[in-house]
């Protein structure tokens, strides 16, 4: 009967074992042929144009030291050309509402959509840099397909995910993959907090949809981690559409962002702070400054506050409460509880608009319409690094460069830089800005060293040494 009943057990656990494991494997799509065909009509191509400034000279280059050299500066002629850039983007209305990048149409004079073969024109409805956001506007009186937004906050690391996109202008390229990690911070943008997959992303993608397997946008593809070169080593990002879908709707409506403004800078409570503050874990957003006249500021915030809740949400760790405060609406009445001398107390105050503010206003004016510059020896353009380029990127506020805007593939530069890349040495010599590379690339193309060596700061703000032949 003992034998029997083994029998038996192993019998049903074999069966159990072949079902269950039938049910688990329906969850792993034997194609995604339906879902892409679905989902294709409403993922756009972007080629944008863009004019940039390059100062030509009609005299030949003299020996370094010659008096003739600085003299003939004065003659050099402006000149401009047409540069052009690829990207992607989605229907998320019949009208032609279409969403992508802002780095994907920045600057841009023109902005041609291409949705199944056939090209429209576009406008810009709204930008939002500092979420890498754009809304556009296909100008046509045709009906488009548009797709849905899902709900990012229930995306698992696991889940399957698909990306279609325009990678190195292909156009209508669809990939696989899963979601890899959620709530990264590359110091991208002002808040990050992407979803991470291995589904190939590639240049050109970017703007592009992630999808879940219900068909809806749960990320816009943003950026890419490729130190050295220019193809996906299956680590992308994306904008988690809860994220991204406030902002949307408020460049839709008023064709700016509104952000909630507490107006406090902050900073990391360490194991040390939090030890010395009596608090029995390292949490909340330490406050560093107050600035004068903000929400904080009337409200009694002080330097050494620790916030460690606002409006009802719990502030886990300093990242959180920029993203939070963000995306609450502008002029709500909200209720901060803080660590205060080691006691727990709670300030009420009425939140302020970030764009409107002093510090906003003054950046911003900082950083209007940079400019680009032509180096036409390397085929490649560069612009100065800015203040909003250092708060976005979260990089050291002394930090001195050139960023790359836009890089030939005929560029000896090309192998080793993308769009975005941060120069801040060549041949050992710091580069403050364009005249300094420009200056350096000159006495490097003069010598008869070949070899020019480039420290850069990748996309991800990672630092890199690197090395190429030049002419």
């Amino acid at each position: 009967m003992k034998l029997s009943f083994k029998r038996f057990f192993v019998y049903f656990s074999f069966i159990y074992l072949i079902f269950y494991s039938d049910l688990s494997a329906k969850n792993a799509p034997e194609s995604f042929a339906d879902l892409a065909a679905k989902l294709m009509p409403s993922v756009v191509n972007i080629s944008t144009t863009q004019t940039i400034k390059t100062q030509s000279n009609p005299f030949p280059q003299f020996p370094p030291g010659s008096p003739f050299e600085d003299f003939f500066k004065e003659f050099q002629r402006p000149s401009e050309r047409k540069a052009s850039s690829l990207g992607s983007g989605f229907i998320i209305k019949k009208d032609g509402t279409v969403i992508t990048n802002n780095h994907v149409i920045a600057n841009a004079d023109d902005i041609i959509v291409r949705v199944n073969n056939k090209e429209y024109e576009a406008e810009v409805l709204g930008t939002d840099p500092y979420a890498d956001v754009a809304v556009l506007k296909i100008k046509s009186s045709e009906t488009f397909k548009p797709v849905q937004f899902g709900n990012s906050d229930k995306a698992r690391v696991g889940d399957w995910v698909v990306a279609i996109g325009n990678p190195f202008g292909l156009g209508g390229t669809v990939t696989s993959g899963i979601i890899s990690a959620r709530n990264r911070d590359v110091g991208l943008t002002r808040y990050d907090d992407f979803i991470q997959t291995d589904a190939s992303i590639n240049q050109g993608n970017s703007g592009g949809p992630l999808f879940n397997l219900e068909g809806k946008v749960i990320g816009i593809n943003t950026a890419i981690i490729a130190p050295g070169q220019t193809g996906s080593i299956g680590i992308g990002f994306a904008i988690p559409s809860n994220a991204a879908s406030n902002i949307i709707d408020q460049l839709i409506k008023f064709g700016e962002t509104k952000r909630g403004w507490l107006g406090v800078r902050i900073q990391q409570v360490t194991k040390d702070i939090a030890e010395v503050q009596q608090l029995n874990e390292p949490k909340g957003a330490l406050i560093a400054g107050v600035s004068e006249g903000s929400p904080a500021y009337k409200a009694g915030l002080k330097p050494g506050d620790i916030v460690l809740e606002f409006d009802g949400k719990k502030i886990k760790t300093m990242r959180n409460l920029p993203k939070i405060v963000a995306n609450t609406e502008v002029g709500k009445n909200v209720v901060l509880k803080i660590w205060r001398n080691k006691k727990l107390i709670s300030k009420k105050l009425t939140l302020g608009r970030l764009e409107s503010s002093k510090e906003f206003l003054a950046e911003n004016k900082k950083t209007k319409k940079p400019k680009f510059t032509e180096v036409e020896s390397l085929k490649v353009s560069i612009r100065d690094l800015t203040i909003e380029d250092i708060e976005v990127r979260k990089l050291d506020k002394n930090l001195k460069g050139v960023i790359v805007t836009d890089i030939s593939p005929k560029s000896p530069l090309s192998f080793l830089l993308t769009a975005g890349d941060i120069i801040v040495e060549l041949q050992g010599q710091p580069i403050k800005n364009t005249k300094d590379f420009i200056k350096v690339s000159k006495q490097v193309s003069k010598s008869q060293k070949k070899t020019l060596l480039v420290r850069f700061l990748n996309r991800g703000n990672q630092p890199s040494y690197g090395t190429v032949k030049i002419n």
